[in-house]
């Protein structure tokens, strides 16, 4: 059964602390193998990598075929059911629509001592997206991480996919083709991180690393950030959905259910300010779970993780939810509007009860790449700005360099690096004797 807590009883507090500190993934045999897994596929190359998809995938791979062929590329899109492909199309129209409004601008002013400064964006060389492709395998992950890096202007970009005894999943094809992306990996887990951050004999190494995964790929992504950037670690999906009784359980319960169903570590949360309101949506989630083609991972998640707390008011709801700061937060209440100045930490928040998360999984338009495990307090999910780096720009003039050198000189003496303060000595020693 979910956890049942409320604000009035007098053991709160420490019950949802330890919630809070609940862990979902155990990390530190993953890690160890990681580990190793990196280090073969840096000694080894392709070796490794085919022998890991081997073991991990059952597929027998070569050098050569390491990659889909454009043959198999065009077989898939074109194995694509219109209807399918007009809703992918459409889902890759809206995020595309939203992310264009995401590219920076550059910069450039003179400051009153005659300084020119500034700043200027541009692209990283390239990019490895992941796509998971274990328990589910997800064409809008394609489009989420694909899109941004194409607008962004990322010149080369390919794909990692895993596809366990060759299956090839012909909606991530798609995605990837109306994403602008010919190179797709079938490879996956920790060694197809391994291989986009170091390289071997048949993959070219990136400069950037996106895309969620299980915890092999976490732990790997976490592995190998320093010799590549990466987005975040991603953890087990979540949802917060905040009621006031104005809901219909059916939805709550159904929008739960859509994060539950990921994964068994998965957590889904009602915070509500009616106690009638969270045994409604208990009940349905109950009536909805044997439906589900997914119901054993779903209920797993549901019976470990899951969690229905009654609250004061909305204020006090808010609050909680900010201690979570959640990856998905839903305000299924009367005035959404009015709420929402209250949230601080949420990767994303779907306003009202006509906006199920499971929109902003395809085709509301914001990136479904969110951070999780409490980690939206201080990361924002993935954007443009991820495929981009901002350089900064500085150009002195004489008079610029007389009014400030001398400060700059002062502080480099005060730090003992006396280089520093001789390399601005000398230019303002030449315009004394000018």
């Amino acid at each position: 059964m979910p956890l049942f807590l409320s604000t009035r009883e007098a053991g709160f507090e420490a019950a949802f602390t330890a919630l809070l500190g609940a862990k979902r993934e155990e990390a530190q045999e993953v890690d160890d193998a990681v580990a190793a897994i990196i280090a073969d596929v840096r000694a080894r190359g392709d070796a490794a990598l085919i022998e890991l998809t081997a073991r991990f995938d059952r597929l027998q791979l070569t050098p050569a075929t390491l990659a889909l062929s454009p043959e198999e590329i065009n077989a898939a899109c074109a194995a694509v059911v219109s209807e399918d492909r007009r809703a992918l199309e459409t889902a890759a129209e809206r995020i595309r629509a939203y992310h264009v409004r995401q590219v920076p601008e550059d910069a450039r002013w003179t400051d009153p001592e005659g300084a020119t400064l500034g700043w200027r964006w541009g692209p990283v060389a390239s990019a490895g997206l992941y796509v998971p492709g274990g328990s589910a395998s997800y064409p809008s992950s394609v489009l989420m991480n694909a899109i941004p890096a194409q607008v962004a202007g990322v010149e080369r970009l390919a794909i990692c996919a895993p596809m366990p005894e060759g299956r090839i999943n012909p909606l991530v094809v798609l995605a990837a083709r109306l994403s602008g992306i010919e190179t797709i990996w079938r490879i996956g887990g920790a060694q197809a991180i391994a291989a986009l951050a170091y390289g071997t004999e048949t993959i070219a190494a990136v400069d950037k690393i996106t895309g969620p995964g299980n915890a092999w790929v976490a732990a790997a992504k976490r592995r190998v950030f320093g010799r590549v950037g990466i987005d975040m670690i991603a953890g087990p999906s979540e949802i917060l959905v905040i009621g006031d009784g104005t809901g219909e359980p059916d939805w709550i319960a159904l929008d739960l259910l859509s994060q539950a169903e990921h994964d068994e570590s998965a957590q889904a949360i009602l915070i509500t300010t009616s106690a009638a309101e969270g045994q409604a949506v208990a009940a349905a989630v109950e009536r909805q779970l044997p439906g589900l083609v997914r119901r054993a991972i779903a209920g797993e998640s549901w019976r470990r993780h899951g969690a229905l707390i009654v609250a004061r008011d909305l204020a006090e709801a808010a609050a909680l939810s900010d201690r979570i700061a959640p990856e998905h937060l839903e305000l299924c209440v009367e005035d959404p509007e009015a709420l929402l100045p209250r949230i601080r930490h949420a990767g994303a928040v779907f306003l009202g009860h006509w906006t199920p998360e499971a929109i902003g999984d395809y085709v509301g338009g914001p990136n479904h790449v969110l951070p999780t495990a409490r980690s939206a307090r201080f990361s924002s999910g993935l954007s443009v700005l991820d495929f981009m780096k901002r350089t900064t720009i500085a150009r002195m003039t004489p008079a610029a360099l007389a009014a400030i050198g001398p400060a700059a000189e002062r502080l480099a003496r005060a730090e003992g690096l006396q280089a520093h303060g001789a390399s601005v000595r000398t230019r303002l020693d030449r315009l004394n004797r000018s």
